[in-house]
């Protein structure tokens, strides 16, 4: 298992950033529009971790991996098909791949299946 995206959603997304910059000695980016205006760093290994605000009044904040996939829509029926609750169908995010939420044991879960090789970002 690997984390592609390690999405927060923070009140204070720049106190955040800020702190993991310091103690994790790693340089955030600009705001990407992409990802709710969510500002990244790489992971050691690969994937993102983004940090962003929350996007509308009743988005509570959240820490929520997204797991790697190789198909997400396969993976998508396997857990709606085990009974997990699929709170965002696979959606795509252009330059970054497809992602889908669901719900589980009160934990919202993220899965994540980067763009095909050789696609344009």
């Amino acid at each position: 298992m690997r984390i592609e995206y390690l999405e927060i959603v923070s009140l204070d997304m720049d106190a955040v950033c800020a702190e993991y910059a310091a103690v994790h000695g790693v340089r955030f980016g600009a705001p990407d529009p992409a990802l709710g205006n969510a500002r990244t760093a790489p992971l050691a290994g690969g994937g993102l971790v983004g940090v962003r605000a929350p996007l509308r009044d009743t988005e509570a904040p959240v820490v929520r991996p997204y797991w790697r996939v190789g198909d997400i829509a396969a993976a998508v029926a396997t857990i709606a098909a085990g009974g997990g609750e699929v709170a965002l169908p696979p959606m795509d995010i252009p330059g970054h791949g497809t992602c889908a939420i669901h719900l589980r044991g009160g934990n919202d879960h993220g899965l994540w299946q980067p763009p095909a090789a050789g696609s344009a970002p």
